[in-house]
Formats: structure tokens, C-alpha cells, sequence
């Protein structure tokens, strides 16, 4: 007899970044080592960094082999159709403790042709900020790709470049083809495409751990870059208690935002697709059939496409997103 699935949790993969700090390790993974942890890719099936199950029958399977299984079981019967055994998307936290590079990624015609990939379109949750935290996101008015070079070739770009600061709970939606950079002090929650193709345009000439300058990849970021699109898109959902707002609905994904205060009965049966639910403030444990699971703040776990319902108990006022593909 097939056993039935379950929610998912993943062991998170720690990354190492020279802009990264300790916060990752201090709130929510306490058991990692290694010094400046940037990131953390806590839903992955991307080659090499295959998230691995830590729950239930099937613990220590990593979630590349479950798609090659269950295939729309798992993620949907449409999302299979349409990317087979590459599950799509990439959750990630990301702690930085200086500037992120000024970079681009590519859209999905541009990673086709030069990559045989999908682009790069994300969004960002803003867990916490210092005071003075701040992202880089487009441009502050209109700009040519001869102008933009010419302020590269000058070391004058962040005269042109749209700063913003940002404060817990702000969410912004960064298509591929717009320019942008996390700025120190922010911890944010990063769902994507599953892609890792970054196209640094400055790095404010610092040095790698090695002593060199990091890579940049000006001819390509140039090209990459969609200069009709200039404009920062900051999302500003109403979300009232014990009811679901969207906040993206793209082609690459559908994310909502939900705010529980009570018990609530959560409905996927017409949902044909997995669903990734990221716990951002509380503690909420989710019913299903005889068994259960908790999402502490800071983690997601993943549900099968082919689960029509569970329930989710708060235990103090809590927020959650939603993720999926339409």
C-alpha cells in the first residue's frame, strides 16, 4: 500500500558570504560552525544543494529524488507538465552584515540562451533591519544602457541608483531584469526562481577572502538589465486577522500572506500544485490525519500537491506566506 505524504521539513544549507554575519546562527540555526553565514537555502533541489527531509518515513531523502518519485503527487500535476523533475522555485534566508554587490539576474529567455536554465525572479520579506537598513532596488528615473556604462566606467553608479530604506515587514517584488542590492542590517526571507545566476555590475571595489577583487560581469548585466522597468515595486498588503491578502501573482509564482489569531481550517484541494508555507512571526502547529507538525518562526516547510487539507493552531498571533505555482 502507497503511503500517503506529509509536510515537509528540510534540513537548511548554510552558505558562507564575505558580506554575511551571525545572525542565522543566533536566531534560527543554532548547530552551524562557520563564521559569516550569508545565506541559508532552506528549500533547494538545485544541483549539488538538494535540501534533505528531516521528518517522517522520509527523513534523509533529499528533495530532488521526491520529485523524481512522486512526481505530481508532490508538486502538482500542472507544475510537473511544465518543469518535469526541476522543482522550481528556491527559499532562502539571507543575513547581510554589509552590502550585497549591485547585480541583476537574468530573465528566462536571456538564462535559456546563455545558460539552458530558468531566469531569476524573486521577491523579499523583510524579517528584521537595523535603523539604518536599507536595499537598492531600480533606478531613481530613467536610464539608458550608454549612460549606465558610462557611470560604471566612472565608479558613479549609486548616484543613479533608487536607495530605500526599510524597516520589519516591508515586501518587495524585484522581477528579473531590474537592478538591486540588499543593503547591510537587513535579514530577509528570499523566495525565487530556482536559478543561481547573479550578474554583479559593482562591488564597491572590495577584495575577496583571497585578496582579489570579485568577478564582475558588465557586458552581460548590461544586456540583462530591463530599462523599460525602472521603477521599485514595494508591496503593501491590507491582511486582516484569520484572513489570506496576496502580495505576488506572477507567472513564477503565487505568494499570500496570512495573519492567524485562532484555529483555521486550511484548504488546498483546489490548489493543483505543492505549497510552501514560511513561518514569519509565531509558532504554528499544523494538524493533518493522526499526526502533526510545528513551523517556528524563520522556517518553511513544504506541502504535497496531493494534500487537501490540515489545520493550522497558532499558539501566539502569527503571520505566514504562502507559495505557489498557478
Amino acid at each position: 500500500m502507497k503511503k500517503t505524504l506529509y509536510p515537509l521539513k528540510f534540513t537548511p544549507i548554510a552558505k558562507q558570504k564575505i558580506w554575511g554575519g551571525n545572525h542565522l546562527r543566533q536566531f534560527y540555526r543554532h548547530d552551524f560552525a562557520m563564521e559569516k553565514i550569508g545565506e541559508t537555502w532552506d528549500i533547494s533541489a538545485m544541483k549539488d544543494n538538494e535540501s534533505e527531509v528531516i521528518n517522517g518515513f522520509l527523513a534523509e531523502n533529499n528533495l530532488a529524488e521526491l520529485v523524481e518519485v512522486y512526481m505530481g503527487d508532490l508538486v502538482g500535476e500542472k507544475v510537473f507538465q511544465r518543469f518535469g523533475e526541476k522543482f522550481p522555485l528556491l527559499v532562502k534566508l539571507i543575513d547581510a552584515q554589509e552590502d550585497l554587490s549591485i547585480q541583476v539576474h537574468p530573465n528566462d529567455q536571456i538564462a535559456a540562451e546563455r545558460h539552458q536554465d530558468c531566469g531569476k525572479t524573486e521577491m523579499w520579506y523583510i524579517l528584521a533591519a537595523t535603523p539604518d537598513a536599507s536595499i537598492t532596488l531600480g533606478f531613481k528615473e530613467p536610464i539608458s544602457k550608454e549612460t549606465l556604462a558610462k557611470k560604471l566606467a566612472d565608479n558613479t553608479i549609486e548616484s543613479c541608483l533608487n536607495r530605500i530604506a526599510v524597516k520589519p515587514g516591508d515586501i518587495f517584488f524585484i522581477p528579473a531584469g531590474m537592478v538591486h542590492s540588499i543593503g547591510k542590517g537587513c535579514l530577509i526571507l528570499e523566495i525565487q526562481q530556482a536559478s543561481d545566476h547573479t550578474y554583479r555590475l559593482y562591488d564597491y571595489n572590495r577584495l575577496d577572502i583571497n585578496g582579489k577583487p570579485r568577478e564582475l560581469h558588465t557586458d552581460w548585466a548590461l544586456d540583462a538589465i530591463d530599462y523599460e522597468r525602472w521603477e521599485a515595486e514595494k508591496i503593501t498588503p491590507q491582511c486582516a486577522p484569520n484572513d489570506i491578502s496576496n502580495i505576488v501573482d506572477h507567472n513564477c509564482f503565487t505568494t499570500n500572506i496570512m495573519r492567524l489569531t485562532k484555529p483555521q481550517e486550511y484548504n488546498l484541494a483546489t490548489i493543483d500544485s505543492f505549497v510552501l508555507i514560511s513561518c514569519i512571526q509565531g509558532h504554528v502547529r499544523c494538524d493533518f490525519e493522526d499526526d502533526y507538525i510545528t513551523i517556528v518562526d524563520g522556517e518553511t516547510v513544504l506541502i504535497p500537491a496531493e494534500m487537501n487539507s490540515l489545520q493550522l493552531i497558532p499558539s501566539v498571533e502569527s503571520v505566514l506566506l504562502e507559495t505557489y505555482i498557478k
